[in-house]
């Protein structure tokens, strides 16, 4: 048993997903998120940027003491996940794995479909994961205004759909019947989504799969919180200001988070203020 926290992170308010789902699935567990604001968003980034911004936001998780990391950010996941296993001692789940099990024993057709950050979907990941099993046929799309739309705090406008008329198209056309969400954002925007590919597609969503990896990791490893745990969530942000982290927050997935602590990745633990 061990009752020190999950250490989560995303490149901003996607991860929250992550975060939410873990806390349903492991009501117990304490957890400490942080969202690199202040170099969001990842997609676009060059590899190695994401790479130096998520390891320094993984120093900081190790350094407040949890006792597992979660990449929840697809690109990150993609760009730093081994560096992150070499590097820390503790356990380090990503996002991608567990969504790309799920597809393939999902798909009824071969046909899959993953959609996600440019970054993301430029470094081929998901594509070369899933075409390992030569009876898939994989269709990657980016979709980067999809996040911008979500750290907006819009998620239902008559715009978000014509954007996912227009991603979704290829997908359509390809006949997919499994579309893998590989960002951590799109989770918000599931209802267009769903609404555009219709319903005899399913829709495999990196949150609740990242979940139940966190939780056989935590079995496997023992490290489970104790019966008589009384969970803690802190909710860090690296930017300027934690109001707009609090006020999407708040928008997207209600009053679960109250507070949001300003840090300086590199000045570890040190709050710059609390909104």
């Amino acid at each position: 048993m061990n009752d020190a926290p999950i250490g989560i992170f995303d490149s901003g308010v996607g991860g929250l997903t992550v975060a939410r789902a873990v806390s349903q699935l492991l009501p117990r567990e304490s957890i400490v998120y942080i969202g690199d604001t202040a170099h969001s968003p990842y997609g676009p980034k060059p590899i190695a940027d994401v790479r130096r911004y998520g390891l320094d936001v993984l120093d900081t998780l190790v350094a407040e003491g949890v006792k597992m990391l979660v990449i929840a950010c697809n690109t990150a996941s993609a760009a730093l996940l081994r560096d992150a296993r070499e590097r820390y001692e503790v356990p380090v789940v990503e996002v991608i794995g567990p969504a790309v099990r799920t597809a393939i024993s999902t798909t009824r057709s071969g046909r899959v479909g993953v959609i996600g950050t440019e970054g993301t979907i430029s470094s081929g990941v998901y594509q070369d994961m899933l075409e390992v099993n030569p009876q898939l046929t994989v269709t990657a799309r980016a979709c980067p205004r999809f996040v911008d739309f979500v750290e907006a705090g819009v998620t239902g406008s008559s715009e978000v759909l014509a954007v996912a008329e227009e991603y979704l198209a290829p997908l359509r056309h390809a006949g997919v019947d499994t579309l893998v969400l590989g960002c951590t954002h799109y989770p918000f925007l599931e209802g267009a989504i769903s609404y555009v590919m219709g319903p005899d597609v399913s829709l495999v969503s990196s949150d609740t799969e990242t979940a139940k990896d966190v939780y056989h990791q935590l079995v496997s490893r023992d490290l489970l919180a104790g019966p008589d745990a009384v969970p803690t969530h802190v909710y860090e942000a690296t930017g300027d200001s934690a109001d707009e982290f609090l006020r999407l927050a708040d928008r997207l997935i209600g009053r679960g988070v109250s507070s949001v602590r300003l840090v300086h990745t590199g000045a570890i633990g040190i709050p710059k203020g609390i909104a």
